[in-house]
């Protein structure tokens, strides 16, 4: 398996727009999310963002804070998450995207954590409420064992701050399309363009787009606009919780084939 940031540079020097799904772990239930990270796997995703089911997540909308309930009710833990991770992860061919808060990695300590989501295959890491001034600790542990630590560009932030991020983010730079929460969204921020432009002019690392892009149209969009990621997460949430466990498969496979076609046209 590839690391996040040759997989996406990789794309990128052949013109083309990585496409990053994001699910949820254990909703509706671990077996399914091991079908799920399959499935995306062979109909047009190139990395996959699986997010970690947490108590308080701060940055996630409606639609993900449901399924991140949904899943801690059923017993779903960090733990369980690794241990299906590990088993599935040798047939896989997209580099894995852990998404988790802060508090999980300093319960398990900064270090035993990076090594541990290592071993069982996972290859980047987003913490959306990971401060950029306590950074340091967190990127050293992940570079000693293999991670690379993908940081945040929220349309509110100042330039001085952009530039900062820009220089540590590894793998990629996360850059959120909207202010505010994941979620659905009908149109995505003008603002968009002109971020991707800013970024584009003090660093050369790859910009993925994600929060709010819910549509094959706005995938392309977001193309269009510089982005050499695009992360889709809601709609994915929302369609593979839907109906029975076969139904969301097969809605997110279609729904997986169809962003794909749209950044590739």
């Amino acid at each position: 398996m590839a690391s996040v940031s040759s997989c996406i540079n990789a794309l990128r020097d052949r013109g083309q727009c990585a496409l990053i799904p994001f699910i949820t772990a254990g909703d509706p239930s671990l077996e399914v999310t091991a079908k799920a990270l399959q499935i995306l796997d062979r109909n047009g995703a190139d990395l996959i963002e699986l997010g970690i089911p947490y108590s308080d997540p701060l940055a996630d909308g409606p639609v993900i804070q449901a399924a991140a309930t949904r899943a801690l009710q059923q017993g779903t833990r960090l733990e369980y998450v690794l241990e299906m991770l590990k088993s599935i992860h040798p047939t896989l061919k997209s580099p894995i995207i852990l998404f988790t808060y802060y508090n999980p990695i300093l319960n398990r300590g900064i270090e035993s954590f990076m090594q541990q989501i290592a071993d069982v295959g996972a290859r980047g890491l987003v913490v959306p409420d990971l401060p950029l001034e306590e950074v340091e600790a967190v990127l050293h542990a992940a570079k000693d064992s293999g991670i690379e630590v993908t940081l945040l560009v929220a349309p509110t932030t100042p330039k001085e701050r952009i530039e900062a991020i820009a220089t540590h983010s590894q793998g990629f730079i996360y850059l959120v399309s909207v202010t505010g929460v994941t979620g659905i969204r009908s149109k995505l921020e003008n603002r968009v363009q002109d971020l991707l432009s800013e970024l584009h002019s003090v660093t050369d690392k790859p910009i993925g787009v994600g929060f709010g892009i819910s549509q094959p149209g706005q995938a392309k969009q977001v193309m269009e606009w510089g982005a050499d990621a695009v992360i889709v997460g809601s709609a994915f949430v929302k369609r593979l919780a839907e109906g029975t466990p076969d139904h969301g498969l097969q809605a997110i496979e279609t729904f997986c084939r169809s962003l794909k076609a749209a950044i590739t046209e």
